[in-house]
């Protein structure tokens, strides 16, 4: 999985840069995060699995290439005890990025689309790019039920600094909060697709918890 992921990024990056040396040194930071010991679920899997998502919806998205810079840079800081990932990990996409000569245009866009996922709220809304990579961060969520208890699993792992009565009462309050949403989902791909299982999920891991 990690050298397709490799030659995807070379495949991407190459387009915006010759400097094999720049290119390289940005993969291995990637690698590096993502690979950390605490992360169970927010991994290079994750990644992949976005990826995966991305090829079936491909011709929806407007601007592909932001796309998915942004899926490779939105969880690159990840620490469970913290509540500004999201902006820290903008904020390091946008210092590397910037080394590519990328215009501010489109770095802002890059650091929007990763911020929309603290709270998986629209920030972008002149295309719906930023309604696909919110819906498909979250497609774990319609998964089938040996899936989705696997993905719990590892998010408790990634939260095992805390007892269980102050993870409990956290994860309650997400799962409720997005099922107090009128749609999980923001396309209506992802709507048909996964609405109805998500739903059955959460509601299933809050009688668990």
């Amino acid at each position: 999985m990690i050298n397709e992921l490799k030659k995807e990024w070379f495949q991407l990056i190459t387009k915006f840069s010759s400097d094999q040396s720049l290119i390289n040194l940005l993969w291995k930071e990637i690698e590096e995060q993502y690979t950390l010991k605490i992360r169970h679920y927010h991994n290079l899997s994750h990644i992949a699995a976005m990826f995966n998502h991305t090829k079936t919806i491909k011709s929806n998205i407007t601007n592909y290439d932001t796309f998915l810079l942004a899926i490779w840079y939105h969880d690159i800081i990840y620490k469970p005890t913290k509540n500004n990932n999201e902006e820290k990990s903008a904020l390091l996409a946008g210092k590397r990025l910037k080394s590519l000569n990328f215009d501010k245009k489109r770095l802002k866009t890059i650091k929007n689309l990763i911020i929309s996922t603290k709270k998986h709220e629209l920030i972008l809304k002149e295309n719906n790019d930023n309604s696909y990579l919110l819906d498909i961060d979250l497609s774990i969520l319609g998964s089938d039920w040996k899936t989705y208890e696997t993905y719990i699993k590892n998010i408790r792992k990634e939260y095992a600094m805390f007892p269980d009565f102050i993870y409990k009462k956290g994860r309650k309050k997400v799962l409720q909060h997005f099922l107090e949403r009128k749609t999980l989902y923001f396309t209506e791909f992802y709507k048909n697709k996964f609405e109805q299982q998500a739903r059955e999920n959460l509601l299933k891991e809050i009688e668990l918890l």
